[in-house]
């Protein structure tokens, strides 16, 4: 994981102008780190979380896993075993578009994790959903290779990564 502060998101919003896109301010925090940024990869699912698992299992080289749930609020699809895995992996960050669970354990792991609110009941397990797809929520559309910006203000995107 990359260990270089994340520039704060309202001086990169400042700086870049019409560069960025502010996502709408749904998200909550959940990690054990505030700020995070770094080249996005995307899932699509609905309600299972085994593309999710199979992504951080692997190397994360500073990226963010952007999950997008539709917005559903049925179950989570992150939770502190994930979060433990995603950070000895190296990833960033973890944004969801749909609930997290294990909030306390999130907390103790040294990335980023955002959500819409957490829920106790677990997703399925049946790998149904895409991988490195065009998602779109919060007034955003995320592809991969974008960079993507959190902090305790919000969420930005840029296409490119942002000084």
């Amino acid at each position: 994981m990359t260990t270089e502060a994340s520039p704060a998101t309202t001086d990169l919003s400042d700086a870049h102008g019409v560069l960025v896109r502010h996502a709408a301010p749904v998200f909550r925090d959940y990690g054990g780190r505030t700020a995070f940024s770094g080249p996005v990869t995307t899932l699509r699912v609905r309600d299972d979380n085994a593309l999710v698992r199979a992504a951080v299992e692997g190397k994360g080289e500073g990226r963010v896993l952007v999950v997008d749930n539709g917005g559903r609020m049925e179950c989570a699809l992150f939770g502190g075993n994930l979060g433990k895995l995603a950070e000895e992996n190296g990833w960033a960050g973890v944004v969801v578009h749909g609930c997290v669970r294990d909030t306390m354990e999130l907390k103790e792991c040294a990335i980023g994790v955002k959500a819409l609110a957490a829920h106790p009941k677990r997703s399925a397990r049946e790998g149904k959903g895409e991988k490195d797809v065009e998602v779109r929520f919060a007034g955003l559309t995320i592809r991969p290779g974008h960079w993507l910006y959190a902090d305790a203000d919000g969420i930005i995107l840029a296409e490119t990564k942002l000084t």
